[in-house]
């Protein structure tokens, strides 16, 4: 049996880990991205939280959609806003591994609505397959910006399926340049990833997308990719951790709570 002495210190250490806020310095990342963002001239704010209003009265606004609101207010006319939750953006069909190779991104599939895709940069068999398709709204505005931030949520260790499934049917962008050989369409737009977890893998997110957006050809930058997370201890679970995390976050961040 333990004695009291080492159950004594296995509490204090497991209190300790639960109440380790991974983002202390929450706000001086937020105002950082700010300042970064206020230097360009269109910036691109998607966001890929969703959660749904028991109360519409009292909307529950996702915390990473909560930054993305704060930035855009903060940038004025110069930020683009974009709920991606609220737009139809149907899966990726995995053209990209077909038996006779890669066909993602030909010119083939690019969509012919001049209006839909003015540049004419959009090439995604799902919008020729699939005319209600709406990420021609996302590429439309992303072509014409020198930055683009994505917010996520982190759910059990990775960014949650909207922004998986943005990505995903964004991939004819990086096979331009890799697969067919063609130019970089993005290599001059900077990008940044913010992500918002409760207890697990937020920071792993983060440096994995940074990665990603590195592949596809954008210009990631370093210093606007960050996440916030609650505790550091995984296997807290407690309604207590899930109610406090919102007010810390608020706290951190300094930006206003939207129930109040």
């Amino acid at each position: 049996m333990k004695s009291m002495l080492q159950e004594e210190l296995q509490r204090v250490r497991e209190l300790m880990l639960s109440e380790e806020m991974v983002q202390s310095d929450g706000y001086k990342k937020l105002k950082q991205t700010i300042d970064i963002l206020k230097k360009k001239d269109k910036v691109l704010l998607l966001s890929c939280s969703n959660r749904y209003q028991f109360d519409p009265k009292k909307p529950d606004i996702p915390k990473s959609k909560l930054l993305a609101l704060h930035i855009q207010e903060e940038l004025g006319d110069k930020a683009t806003f974009i709920d991606v939750t609220e737009l139809k953006i149907l899966p990726c069909e995995g053209n990209v591994s077909r038996a006779d190779g890669n066909s993602c991104g030909l010119l083939k599939s690019a969509l012919k609505d001049k209006k839909k895709n003015p540049s004419g940069h959009h090439r995604c068999w799902v919008n020729i397959n699939e005319p209600s398709d709406e990420l021609w709204k996302i590429s439309k505005e992303l072509f014409e910006s020198d930055a683009v931030i994505f917010f996520s949520s982190i759910r059990w260790g990775a960014a949650n399926m909207y922004y998986q499934n943005l990505i995903e049917r964004l991939n004819w962008i990086e096979n331009r340049h890799t697969t067919l050989g063609e130019s970089n369409i993005v290599k001059d737009i900077e990008t940044g990833f913010i992500c918002v977890g409760q207890n697990w893998n937020g920071e792993s997110v983060t440096e994995t997308q940074m990665e990603v957006h590195d592949f596809y050809g954008f210009k990631p930058n370093k210093n606007l990719y960050w996440n916030w997370q609650y505790t550091k201890n995984p296997n807290d679970e407690t309604q207590k951790s899930y109610k406090a995390s919102h007010d810390k976050f608020l706290k951190d961040m300094k930006i206003k709570d939207t129930k109040k």
